[in-house]
């Protein structure tokens, strides 16, 4: 554990078969769970309460790319299903692999239209990132549908708008960068805002939402005569769906984007 770096990928697994079987006998298993992080600190040591258990002092700093339920070993390939194995007789250690040839195998397979393929593998070059790229896209659609369903049309959040949902972004109030997992995931944490606009006025601190729900426009926009007249008209509106739920993530974003 000690050995990885940022951005290198730790992929946890749960729930597998019986691992005390031969090398290879874990090629074709499924396991319950399967979690694709990206370590964002390396190795440190830190006494700070998290669990109830126990302090756990030796940590690392991941963000969670992906957590899929129910998956066939195929996707990850038998070289990783291999790893897995080893790591679940050795209580849970990490075994380390070179390359990312599984994770982009991964990534490939559950961005593949047809769901998760069996067997398919796949030829990855290039940065890391093109293959994390690829787990934040799936879970922009997993937001995207639940926040529109089928619709066809939506409401920004900001102007009122009502736009074909092509136009309207699921933009997180508190940046994505800088939110946890939790909170990128939370509904409270996500409005729509439309591409007409809205969603760049709102993403570079131009408007911001005041504690009692309405818009309010910051000294950023005072750049052009242009921009402060766009960002004014959004301003006295009340923001939809405003309420305590989302009130800690405006104030976020009025403190750190729109100063």
């Amino acid at each position: 554990m000690q050995s990885l770096a940022e951005g290198d990928f730790l992929v946890l697994g749960h729930g597998g078969p019986n691992s005390r079987v031969a090398p290879g006998g874990w090629a074709n298993a499924s396991l319950q769970r399967l979690s694709v992080t990206q370590v964002s600190r390396p190795y440190f040591t830190d006494s700070t309460p998290v669990w109830p258990d126990d302090d756990y002092p030796e940590r690392l700093g991941i963000d969670v790319l992906e957590d899929e339920q129910h998956v066939d070993g195929t996707t990850l390939g038998a070289d990783a299903m291999e790893a897995l194995r080893l790591s679940a007789n050795k209580q849970g250690a990490a075994v380390l692999q070179p390359g990312i040839a599984a994770v982009a195998q991964l990534a490939d397979a559950l961005s593949a239209p047809s769901g998760l393929p069996g067997g398919k593998t796949v030829e990855h070059e290039g940065a890391d990132s093109a293959v994390a790229q690829v787990f934040v896209r799936r879970e922009q659609a997993k937001v995207r549908a639940t926040l529109f369903g089928g619709a066809t049309n939506a409401a920004c959040a900001l102007c009122g708008r009502v736009l074909p949902v092509r136009f309207i972004r699921a933009a997180h109030i508190k940046r994505r960068s800088a939110a946890s997992r939790q909170e990128r995931l939370m509904m409270a944490n996500i409005m729509p805002a439309c591409l007409i606009g809205c969603d760049e006025l709102f993403e570079h601190g131009y408007v911001f939402v005041t504690d009692d729900g309405t818009i309010a426009v910051s000294s950023k926009s005072h750049t052009t005569l242009d921009l402060v007249v766009a960002a004014k008209a959004l301003a006295g509106r009340t923001v939809a769906d405003y309420g305590p739920h989302r009130a800690a993530f405006y104030a976020w974003h009025r403190t750190h984007i729109a100063n």
